[in-house]
Order: structure tokens, then C-alpha cells, then sequence
């Protein structure tokens, strides 16, 4: 799993780590149960602290991408690709409606009505 971060982009260190992680489960290079590198080394391998990793794994745990296990450390869940790529564009979505004046009940309106 290659995963990159670029500092000047404008989008957050952790969330270019999500987004990295994302679109290596959506490639089919990590598959459910393998085990991801500790934060540590990750954070490392990327030149960012260890908290901007530990921030992104928290992030993707809270959508099923990742699982923490006590003595497994973190492993890719269960969430097949299709649901890890409609919950980035989710995520796309209620960035842009955020930027163009929607709320989130907004936009919640809108995807309940289908529009």
C-alpha cells in the first residue's frame, strides 16, 4: 500500500491518509484483515506526526473501514469497497455542499427526496 501526503494541498494531512487508505481498499491492495502498519511507522514513512495517522485510522474506523483489535492492532474491516467509496463521496459531497452554503440537514433533505 503506497500512500502519499502532500502539505500544500489544502485538504488536511489526515484526511489525505483516510483518502490514501480509502482508495487502497477500493484497489483491492489491502483486502479485509490484513493488518495496517502502526501509527508510528506509518507516520514515519509519511514524514507526519503520529497523531495525524492516529486521527485518519480513528476517522476510517468510525465508517467500518478499519478495525482496532487488542493484540491484532488495526486491520481492515469488513466494509466492501462499494461502501468505501460511497462513503467518500459522501464525504465529497457534504464538502461541497458545505462550501456553497448547504447544511447537512440540507443535504440530508435533498438525499431523502432523492435529488
Amino acid at each position: 500500500m503506497l500512500l502519499e501526503v502532500d502539505p500544500a494541498e489544502p485538504l488536511p494531512l489526515y484526511e489525505q491518509v483516510a483518502a490514501g487508505i480509502r482508495a487502497a481498499v477500493r484497489e483491492g491492495s489491502v483486502h479485509p484483515g490484513d493488518r495496517l502498519p502502526p501509527a508510528a511507522e506509518l507516520a514515519e514513512a509519511l514524514d507526519v506526526n503520529r497523531h495525524t495517522v492516529l486521527k485518519a485510522f480513528h476517522l476510517l474506523r468510525e465508517e467500518g473501514v478499519l478495525e482496532f483489535r487488542r493484540g491484532r492492532g488495526v486491520t481492515v474491516g469488513r466494509a466492501s469497497a462499494a461502501d468505501v467509496e460511497l462513503h467518500e463521496l459522501l464525504r465529497q459531497a457534504v464538502a461541497l455542499g458545505k462550501r456553497i452554503g448547504y447544511s447537512r440537514k440540507e443535504l440530508a433533505r435533498m438525499i431523502e427526496r432523492g435529488e
